[in-house]
C-alpha cells in the first residue's frame, strides 16, 4: 500500500513519515540513496560526466578535443553496452565494468583506477545531502528503529561509503545497504524480497522512503511495503525548465550552461525541493502566483540579493539603501543574504522615487528644463503639471481654460514651458518648489540615516538609473558631498548618463544594455518583475512637511494584491531553501555569479519570451499604474488589445511599444495559434518571413492633413498575414492642428476586408476614441484611388491607394497626436494595375449614408455645406 501525499507543512508525505517514525508504528526505515538522500547538483544525474570530462581535461588525462557533450555521450553508451555485455551481473553492471567499455585509448595517460576514481570524486563534489531526509534519518535513530539504504546502482558498498560519509549523515553508520550490484537483481526485478528476507520482517513492518514512482513506491506497495514518494520535480516544474531549454530526456542532449565545478549550482534541486515543501491554501491563482515565486523570480531575487551583499562585504559598506516600492522586499532578502553567509551587512528601506527626485532635482526653472521634465511622463494635464509644481491656477490664469488639455507633443509642451516660464514670478515660484522638494527630501533621507555616512549605496530593480542620476544632483545641489553608487539586477543604455557622470553603476544579470538578450527582454516586459517586487501601496509622489511619504493610490485588487503577496512568499520560501544549504555548508557553498548568473538570467528572459496561458491568464488581469505623476492605470494584458490577438503574427508583438503592450509575449499566450507561433519563431522552428506575403513588401502607412491644408508623412508598418489569414496593423503620430489622416492599408494593390478602424486621438486636449466599423462607417468616408464595394470591403488600385479619415470633423475639434490601429484581410492583386476591377458599391448607398449624417448634425441646410465640402475636396486634388 503507497500513503498519499497530505498537505500538510514540509515535503508532502515526509512529515506523514516522520510521524509514523516517531510513534514507532513501523519496525524498520529504508531509504533510496540517489535523489533521495544525496542529490545531485546536475540537472540530471547523466550530467556529471560531463563534469568528469572537465576534471580529466583539467588533470590533462583527457584529449581537449573531446567536449563535455562529447565525453558524456561516450560515457552514457559504454554503460550500456555494458549492461548488454558479458560482464553485467544480472540486471547490474559495475563502474569499472563500464570504463572498459570505453575507448581507453584516448586516456593513455590514466589508469583504468585512476578514470574510476575520477569519476567517484566527481560524484562526491557534486553530489549534496538532502536536509529534509538526513532529518529523518536522525529522527529514526533516535528512536532505535534499524534503518536499510535500498539501491540500484553500479557503485560498490566502499565507493557508496565515500559518497555517504558525510557530518550529516552521521546516523547511517551502522545502516545496512542493499546494492543491485551486489545482488544481481534491481528492486524492480527481486531486489526488495532479499530485503525483506535478510531482515525478518513482514512488509507491513517496513517504511521505504525514495524518488523512484516504479521501482520505490509501486513496487513495494504492491509487496506491501508502506511506501512515501519523495517526488522531486514535478509536472509543473519540468514544464518550466523545458521552457528553459533544459533537456528532459535523462539521456539526451546535453545539458547547457553547467559550471566545470559546480554545475547548475543546485537549482534545479532547489527549485524543485522548495515547490515540494509547501501547499499554499488558497483560491488556485494564489497558489499559482506562489509557485511563480518560487520556481521563476524566487532564483533570481536570491542570486541578486547575495550578490549584492558580497558587493557591499568586499566594498566595506556596512549598509545599503533599498529605494521603495521595492525596497521593503529587497531589504529583507539582502539581510537574509549577508547573514546566512556571515557578512556585516544591513539593508534599509529608504523612499526614493522618480518623480520626487526629478522635481527636487530642477536646478533652474528655464523653458528647456521644463520641457524635458513634462515630456518625460505621458499624458500628463495641465492640471496634473501644475498639482506636481505646487502651483495654484490662480498663478497662471490664462491656463485655467486648458486645466484638462493633454500634454500630447512637443508644440503643446514648449507652449507650456513659455507660459510658466515667462514671468519673474513663475520662475520664481517653480524655484522655490523645486527647492522645498528638495528640503524634504534631505529632511527625509537625514532622519533614516542614509547620510550618515560618506558613502550611499542604492539597491534597486535598475533599468535605466534615474533615481540614482536624479539623486546625485540633488545632493550637489543640497551641497552635500556624497557620490550615491546603485547595485541593481540589470541596466540598460540608459545608464550610460549614470556612468558618463561619474557614478558607479553596476548590474548583476546585465549591465548598461550588456547582453543585449538578457537586458532586452527584462527591460521590454519588466511590469510583473516589478509587481513580484513591490510593495502593496502606492508610489512615492512628494514628502509631507514633517517627512512622512505622501503615497499616490496603490493599482490592483484585492485578488491581484494577494497573488502578489504569494509571489512574495515564494521568493521568500526559495531563498530560506537556498539559505538552508549556505549555513549547512560552512561557507563553501557556491554563489551564483558566472554560469550560475547565466541560468539565473535563462530563467527569467524564458519567463518573459515564453510565458504560459496560465501565466497569462493571471498576470493578463493585472493593473499597473504609470508610476511617474500621471493617473494613468493599464491592465497588463491591454483591454483594447484583446480584439487584436486573432490578427496578430509574431512580428507585430515585436513592433507593439511598451504603451501599447507591457508584455507583447504573454498577449501572444494568451491565445494557443499565436502563442505556439511566436514559440515557434523564437526557438527558429520557423522563420517570420513565414507570415509575410509573397513577393515584394508592402506597409500600412497613414499620411495627414492639418489645418493648413499641407499633407506630412505620418507612420507605416509591415503588413503581415498571421496564421488565420489576417493583418493588423498600429501606428503612433503627433503633430499640431491635424485635420485628417490618408490610410493606406494593403500598401500595394489589393482586395482588403477592413474589419475595424479605430483611432485614440487627443482633439482639443481632450482624449476621445474614433471606430469605423460598420458598412454605415465606410459609406461616409473618402477613397482615394480605391473602390468601396460595399460593407467593409475595399479594392485599393495602387500603393498610395488610402481611405480617407475626418478625424477632426469626428472628434469636433483639430487633433493633436493619434493612435490609428487597423485590423484587415487581405487578398493581394498584381501590382501591374492590370486584370478585372471589383464593381463599386451603389451611389445611392453612399449617398444615402451621408445625408443621414448630414441631417442628422446639421439639419436641412447642412446639406448644401457637405456638398460644397465635397466640391472643394475635388479641386484640391486636381
Amino acid at each position: 500500500m503507497t500513503d498519499q501525499n497530505y498537505a500538510v507543512p514540509g515535503h508532502p508525505g515526509l512529515e506523514q513519515a516522520a510521524r509514523r517514525i516517531a510513534d514507532r508504528s513501523c519496525a524498520a526505515v529504508s531509504f533510496d540513496i540517489f535523489d533521495t538522500i544525496l542529490w545531485r547538483r546536475t540537472p540530471r544525474p547523466a550530467d556529471v560526466f560531463g563534469l568528469v570530462a572537465a576534471r580529466l581535461r583539467k588533470a590533462g588525462k583527457c584529449p581537449e578535443w573531446i567536449s563535455d557533450a562529447d565525453f558524456r555521450r561516450m560515457r552514457v553508451k559504454a554503460e550500456r553496452i555494458s549492461r548488454t555485455g558479458q560482464e553485467a551481473l544480472g540486471t547490474e553492471v559495475s563502474l569499472f565494468g563500464i570504463w572498459r567499455s570505453m575507448p581507453l585509448s584516448l586516456f593513455p595517460d590514466a589508469t583504468l583506477d585512476e578514470l574510476v576514481r575520477a569519476e567517484i570524486d566527481a560524484e562526491r563534489e557534486l553530489t549534496e545531502v538532502d536536509l529534509d531526509i538526513a532529518e529523518l534519518i536522525r529522527l529514526a535513530k533516535d528512536n532505535d528503529l534499524p534503518i536499510v539504504l535500498v539501491s540500484d546502482t553500479y557503485f560498490t558498498e566502499e565507493q557508496l561509503g565515500h559518497l555517504l560519509d558525510r557530518p550529516e549523515l552521521e546516523a547511517l553508520k551502522d545502516a545496512r545497504i542493499f546494492r543491485s550490484h551486489e545482488h544481481g537483481l534491481d528492486k524492480a526485478s527481486g531486489l526488495w524480497d532479499i530485503v525483506l528476507s535478510d531482515l525478518g520482517r513482514r512488509p507491513e513492518q517496513l517504511l521505504h522512503i525514495g524518488d523512484n514512482p516504479v521501482a520505490d513506491v509501486e513496487i513495494p506497495g504492491e509487496l506491501g511495503i508502506r511506501t512515501v514518494h519523495y517526488e522531486r520535480a514535478d509536472e509543473a516544474l519540468v514544464e518550466l525548465l523545458e521552457r528553459e531549454g533544459e533537456p528532459q530526456d535523462p539521456f539526451g542532449p546535453y545539458s547547457p550552461d553547467l559550471d566545470p565545478v559546480d554545475g547548475d549550482f543546485g537549482l534545479t534541486s532547489l527549485r524543485a525541493k522548495t515547490l515540494k515543501a509547501h501547499a499554499p491554501s488558497g483560491p488556485s491563482s494564489t497558489r499559482f502566483a506562489w509557485r511563480y515565486g518560487a520556481a521563476v523570480i524566487g532564483p533570481v531575487m536570491t542570486g541578486f540579493a547575495e550578490w549584492v551583499a558580497r558587493k557591499a562585504h568586499e566594498a566595506g559598506t556596512p549598509v545599503v539603501w533599498c529605494p521603495m516600492r521595492e525596497g521593503e522586499l529587497l531589504a529583507e532578502l539582502v539581510e537574509s543574504a549577508a547573514r546566512a553567509r556571515g557578512w556585516d551587512v544591513k539593508a534599509k528601506p529608504v523612499w526614493l522615487s522618480r518623480q520626487v527626485t526629478s522635481i527636487a532635482a530642477l536646478d533652474s526653472a528655464d523653458r528647456h528644463s521644463i520641457h524635458e521634465f513634462v515630456r518625460k511622463r505621458h499624458q500628463l494635464t495641465v492640471r496634473q503639471l501644475l498639482e506636481m509644481l505646487h502651483l495654484r491656477v490662480g498663478e497662471v490664469p490664462h491656463l485655467a481654460q486648458d486645466l484638462d488639455t493633454v500634454l500630447d507633443n512637443d508644440d503643446i509642451v514648449g507652449r507650456l514651458a513659455v507660459a510658466l516660464t515667462e514671468t519673474p514670478h513663475l520662475v520664481n515660484r517653480l524655484a522655490v518648489t523645486a527647492t522645498a522638494a528638495r528640503e524634504r527630501l534631505i529632511r527625509s533621507l537625514r532622519e533614516v540615516g542614509a547620510l550618515d555616512r560618506p558613502d550611499l549605496t542604492l539597491v534597486d530593480l535598475g533599468w535605466g538609473g534615474t533615481i540614482q542620476l536624479q539623486l546625485a544632483r540633488v545632493l550637489r545641489l543640497a551641497g552635500i558631498d556624497i557620490a550615491p553608487a546603485g547595485l541593481y539586477l540589470a541596466t540598460d543604455n540608459r545608464s550610460e548618463r549614470v556612468l558618463l557622470a561619474g557614478l558607479r553603476a553596476e548590474g548583476y544579470l546585465g549591465q548598461a544594455g550588456h547582453p543585449l538578450e538578457t537586458v532586452g527582454a527584462i527591460v521590454r516586459s519588466p511590469e510583473v518583475l516589478e509587481q513580484s517586487v513591490n510593495a502593496l501601496c502606492g508610489s512615492l509622489i512628494d514628502f509631507a512637511d514633517d517627512g512622512t511619504p505622501v503615497l499616490g493610490v496603490a493599482a490592483g485588487s484585492d485578488a491581484q494584491n494577494a497573488e502578489r503577496s504569494a509571489i512574495h512568499d515564494g521568493i521568500r520560501a526559495f531563498q530560506h531553501q537556498w539559505n538552508r544549504y549556505v549555513t549547512a555548508s560552512d561557507g563553501s557553498w557556491p554563489i551564483l555569479t558566472g554560469i550560475g548568473r547565466d541560468r539565473l538570467a535563462n530563467i527569467l528572459v524564458s519567463a518573459l519570451k515564453l510565458p504560459t496561458a496560465e501565466e497569462a491568464s493571471v498576470f493578463g488581469n493585472w493593473e499597473h499604474e504609470d508610476n511617474f505623476g500621471s493617473e494613468m492605470v493599464t491592465r497588463v494584458l491591454p483591454e483594447d488589445l484583446v480584439p487584436a490577438v486573432p490578427y496578430l503574427s509574431p512580428s507585430d508583438l515585436d513592433d507593439l511599444g511598451m504603451r501599447d503592450s507591457f508584455w507583447p509575449a504573454l498577449l501572444a499566450a494568451s491565445d494557443p495559434h499565436l502563442g505556439a507561433a511566436a514559440r515557434a519563431v523564437r526557438a527558429g522552428v520557423i522563420d517570420p518571413a513565414m507570415f509575410e506575403p509573397a513577393g515584394e513588401p508592402s506597409a500600412t502607412s497613414v499620411r495627414y492633413r492639418t489645418t493648413e491644408g499641407e499633407w506630412f508623412d505620418g507612420a507605416d508598418r509591415r503588413v503581415r498575414i498571421n496564421h488565420n489569414g489576417l493583418s493588423f496593423a498600429r501606428m503612433d503620430v503627433e503633430a499640431s492642428d491635424i485635420e485628417e489622416i490618408a490610410l493606406a492599408v494593403p500598401g500595394r494593390p489589393a482586395l482588403v476586408r477592413v474589419d475595424w478602424i479605430e483611432a485614440r486621438v487627443i482633439a482639443g486636449g481632450r482624449p476621445q476614441t474614433l471606430r469605423w466599423t460598420t458598412p454605415e462607417d465606410f459609406a461616409r468616408v473618402h477613397y482615394e484611388d480605391c473602390t468601396w464595394l460595399g460593407a467593409n470591403m475595399v479594392e485599393f488600385h495602387s500603393p498610395l491607394a488610402a481611405i480617407w479619415l475626418p478625424l477632426a470633423a469626428r472628434a469636433g475639434a483639430p487633433v493633436s497626436s493619434f493612435q490609428l490601429t487597423v485590423a484587415f484581410a487581405m487578398l493581394p492583386r498584381s501590382r501591374s494595375g492590370l486584370g478585372h476591377r471589383m464593381p463599386a458599391a451603389g451611389r445611392t448607398q453612399r449617398l444615402s449614408a451621408k445625408v443621414r449624417d448630414e441631417l442628422r448634425e446639421h439639419g436641412p441646410s447642412g446639406l448644401a455645406v457637405g456638398a460644397a465640402r465635397i466640391a472643394v475636396r475635388k479641386l484640391r486634388n486636381r
